[in-house]
């Protein structure tokens, strides 16, 4: 299956989003075995079921129909035994897998270069640590957190003075 294929392309976001053929066909309203034969490339969805896909995954439909590793920026590619013909698995768009990093005895961990350069992170830049038991972990820049916080703010403001 060549990459960049549409096929390829519903496989590949169905496996990084942890879905069986059956549950992605259930969400799309059609049959486990229609979705088979667009990942094995012997037919192609409808514009419809591509629409529906592109809202599942949350991409837009150029991402869905001609997504490439390479535009990505992905250099590193993983390889994984579930697919056939020792295709490789790679984020969707605008996703990024930038390897594994060690936690420190008093839990630093370093940041990959990749990363700090995509994200704009500078030495000394303060991170919000998230925390959610059922996803892991996700770092926000502190500054981009009060920007938030203060937009919300704003807009309550603004509620709170309409409704007076």
């Amino acid at each position: 299956m060549p990459y960049g294929n549409l096929g390829y392309n519903i496989l590949t976001l169905r496996k990084l989003n942890r879905l069986s053929q059956e549950q992605l066909a259930e969400k799309i309203g059609i049959s486990r075995q229609t979705v088979a034969k667009w990942e094995n490339g012997e037919t192609l969805p409808d514009i419809k079921s591509c629409f529906e896909i592109a809202k599942i995954f949350n991409i837009s439909l150029d991402d869905l129909l001609e997504y490439k590793t390479k535009d990505a920026g992905l250099k590193k590619q993983i390889p994984n035994k579930n697919f056939k013909n020792n295709n490789f698995l790679k984020p969707p768009k605008g996703k990024h897998i930038f390897g594994a990093v060690t936690l420190g005895e008093k839990g630093q961990i370093i940041i990959p270069k990749a990363a700090r350069d995509i994200f704009n992170l500078k030495c000394g830049d303060r991170l919000i640590c998230l925390g959610d038991e059922n996803q892991g972990l996700a770092f926000l820049k502190e500054s981009d957190m009060l920007e938030f916080y203060n937009e919300v703010m704003l807009i309550y403001r603004n509620d709170k003075t309409d409704e007076s």
